[in-house]
C-alpha cells in the first residue's frame, strides 16, 4: 500500500491553476483552467505516505478509504480507484466538488509539508471513472417483496434510494418540490459541479 518514501520524493504540492479574475467573472463555470486527469495526478497520489494511523479518513465526513484510492490512482488503476472510493461515496461527481476537504486537513502529511490532494484525486478518480465508462448501473441480484418509501430526494434520499435499490427493494421517492437534486439542483451554483 503507498509509495513508503513517496512523499520524500515529491516534497511540494501542485495546484491546479486557475482561470484569469477577468476570465471568471463572466460565467458561472469552474474556477480552475486545469481539471481531470493531468500529468502530475499520480505524482502528486504519490505523496500519500500510507502513514498507518490515516487520520484524512477520520475527517472525511463519509468515512471514505483516502490512502486505499490514493494509491491506486498512483499506480493509474482507475477502475480499482472508482470501485473503492464508490464503497463509500455515493455521488462523488458531487461530494468531490463541493466538499470543503476535511481530510486535506487532517491529513499527518500536512503537520510539516503540504497535505496530499485528497480532494483533486477524488475529482480525478470520478472523471476518469466517467471518461472510461466504468461508472454503470449496479441493478440488484434479486429483487425483495417490499416496498420502501423515501421522504426527500436531495442527496442524503437519493443516496439511501440508492443503496435500497442494491439491496433489492423497490423504492418510491416522494419531495414536496416534485423534482429530484434537492441542494444538488437548486442550491448549488455551476462553478461547483462542473
Amino acid at each position: 500500500m503507498g509509495d513508503p518514501r513517496g512523499f520524500l520524493k515529491v516534497r511540494s504540492r501542485r495546484e491546479p491553476a486557475e482561470r484569469p479574475v477577468e476570465e471568471r467573472i463572466k460565467d458561472w463555470l469552474d474556477v480552475h483552467a486545469e481539471s481531470g486527469l493531468q500529468d502530475w495526478t499520480q505524482e502528486q497520489a504519490a505523496r500519500c505516505m500510507d502513514c498507518g494511523t490515516p487520520f484524512c479518513m477520520s475527517g472525511c465526513p463519509l468515512g471514505n478509504i483516502i490512502p486505499e484510492w490514493n494509491d491506486l490512482v498512483r499506480q493509474g488503476q482507475w477502475e480499482d480507484a472508482y470501485h473503492r472510493l464508490s464503497m463509500t461515496n455515493n455521488f462523488p461527481e458531487v461530494t468531490g466538488r463541493i466538499c470543503p476537504a476535511l481530510c486535506e486537513s487532517a491529513c499527518v502529511l500536512g503537520i510539516h509539508q503540504p497535505p496530499t490532494m485528497i480532494k483533486n484525486d477524488e475529482v480525478t478518480i470520478i472523471d476518469q471513472a466517467w471518461d472510461l465508462e466504468y461508472v454503470k448501473p449496479l441493478p440488484p441480484e434479486r429483487l425483495s417483496d417490499q416496498t420502501v418509501a423515501v421522504v426527500g430526494s436531495g442527496p442524503a434520499g437519493l443516496a439511501c434510494a440508492q443503496q435500497l435499490t442494491r439491496a433489492g427493494h423497490t423504492v418510491v421517492g416522494v419531495d414536496r418540490d416534485g423534482e429530484v437534486g434537492g441542494l444538488m439542483r437548486c442550491g448549488l451554483p455551476d462553478f461547483k459541479l462542473v
